[in-house]
């Protein structure tokens, strides 16, 4: 456990966002070597079947994603405030809420697979890889949603280390079940989706296991899990505006996802891999976000309000010196990122693929405000302008997919997050200023205040 009331803000934002930035570049590596395999052992075009469903996926567990993390922001804040009890109630009802949530979106995922994959345009030369591959991804997504629940609550009493220890254990299962189902058994894109589910599972036997012998605040008692309609109602607002603030931006992604899969399968895959490259250099970036989340919402609920506003500025700043390093990074070594995450020598896709990188990489000084500021926000209870932010940025990827991409192609892809990033910061920041809650004086700051303005009228 680790108390982020206490100590200096940029130090406890470091050591919290190490441990989660290492484990979501283990995620990243093995998504990265997921495409390699695939792209190596089945060829370009099962590569676009996998690429075509990533933004429908995204969407699914992106949700789920957002409400658990939602939820554990309530955990976060009882933490803080050091009541345990809510700690535990708060814990109960992610559980039934969480799963239940997911029974209904799996039903519902596998229903409508076939309308989703049409309305994305995907080819009918890649169909059947692009099905076969998110069926079964849907089909599990218990599993995922169990893992998020277990990480995000270890998060929110300030553990960052275990989550991250089991993540590399599946990471590396992962690898290993990839190279023995599509290569030795032959299993082509099943194999891959196979892998993942298995993976996870492990990752989550692990987290439960762990949960039980080394936090057992967070586990309920039976008397925890009577329903409380107060309680219930302020998890699920948080957590479905923020399960709704990530699939919606998931959904805009999703709607881009059919333009570009009407450009051509090397297109697909350019996308694909320039999305691999931007994601991972967009890491700390979102793990700051999830930092100064975390960081809110443990001081919010000791009444720390000052350093509320002290996590927003640091984890800023954190993210610009991130963007520089971007910037130094992505101009040179692009291509060959694309050459190793594809196999591919193919200049078409590494041109367009570098070009989406360097046009995109110094707006990551802005994208810096918006995850920071947009996580924040939610971690003091603010759901409105985190949401509308979200909005916005459906909005613009709308009329990028209705308006530009068909009349100026992939360029319209690539000016399009930019342009939708600027208007969101804007209106965060906005509603930062806007926040009593983050511009309240705690007590003590309230003296010192006094003591400072008793101080000034005695002087003159």
């Amino acid at each position: 456990m680790k108390d982020l009331t206490q100590g200096k803000p940029m130090k406890l934002l470091i050591m919290f966002a190490i441990p989660l930035l290492l484990g979501n570049l283990f995620q990243q590596l093995y998504n990265i070597a997921d495409t390699r395999i695939v792209g190596e052992f089945l060829g370009e075009s099962q590569l676009a079947g996998v690429g075509s469903t990533s933004s429908l996926n995204n969407v699914i567990i992106g949700f789920l994603n957002g409400l658990t993390n939602g939820f554990a922001l309530l955990t976060a804040r009882f933490f803080g405030a050091k009541d345990k009890d809510k700690v535990k109630e708060t814990v109960a009802a992610t559980l039934v809420m969480g799963f239940a949530t997911a029974a209904v979106l799996t039903v519902a995922g596998l229903i409508f697979l076939d309308p989703l994959l049409h309305a994305i345009n995907v080819g009918e030369d890649i169909y059947i890889y692009s099905k076969t591959y998110i069926r079964i991804i849907i089909a599990g997504m218990a599993v995922s949603m169990c893992y998020n629940i277990s990480a995000a609550l270890m998060r929110a009493v300030g553990d960052t280390v275990m989550p991250l220890i089991f993540l590399i254990v599946s990471t590396i299962t992962n690898v290993g079940l990839d190279i023995l189902f599509i290569r030795v058994f032959g299993m082509g894109v099943e194999g891959a989706a196979y892998a993942t589910l298995i993976s996870q599972g492990i990752s989550v036997g692990l987290c439960i296991f762990y949960m039980f012998t080394r936090h057992r605040e967070l586990l309920p008692e039976k008397r925890h899990f009577r329903f409380s309609r107060k309680l219930a109602g302020d998890m699920y607002s948080q957590g479905t505006a923020m399960g709704l603030m990530i699939s919606l931006v998931g959904i805009g992604s999703l709607i881009m996802q059919g333009a570009i899969n009407s450009l051509g399968a090397e297109t697909i895959v350019s996308h694909t891999a320039s999305r691999k490259v931007s994601e991972m250099f967009m890491l700390p970036l979102m793990v700051f976000g999830a930092a100064a989340a975390n960081f809110a919402g443990q001081n919010y609920g000791a009444g720390k309000y000052s350093r509320v506003r002290r996590g927003f500025i640091d984890a800023t700043l954190l993210g610009w010196i991130w963007s520089v390093i971007t910037i130094a990074v992505t101009y040179p070594l692009t291509p060959m990122f694309i050459r190793i995450i594809t196999g591919t020598e193919n200049e078409y896709i590494i041109n367009l693929s570098t070009e989406y990188m360097h046009f995109n990489a110094p707006f990551y000084f802005v994208l810096s405000i918006v995850i920071v500021f947009r996580n924040a926000l939610q971690g003091v209870g603010s759901k409105l302008f985190p949401l509308i932010s979200s909005i916005i940025e459906l909005g613009g990827k709308f009329i990028v997919a209705m308006v530009l991409a068909p009349r100026i192609g992939y360029t319209g892809i690539k000016i399009s997050e930019p342009i939708v990033w600027i208007l969101m910061s804007i209106l965060l920041g906005a509603g930062f200023l806007l926040n009593k809650d983050i511009r309240r004086r705690e007590p003590e700051e309230d003296r010192c205040h006094r003591q400072a303005a008793a101080k000034s009228a005695a002087a003159l």
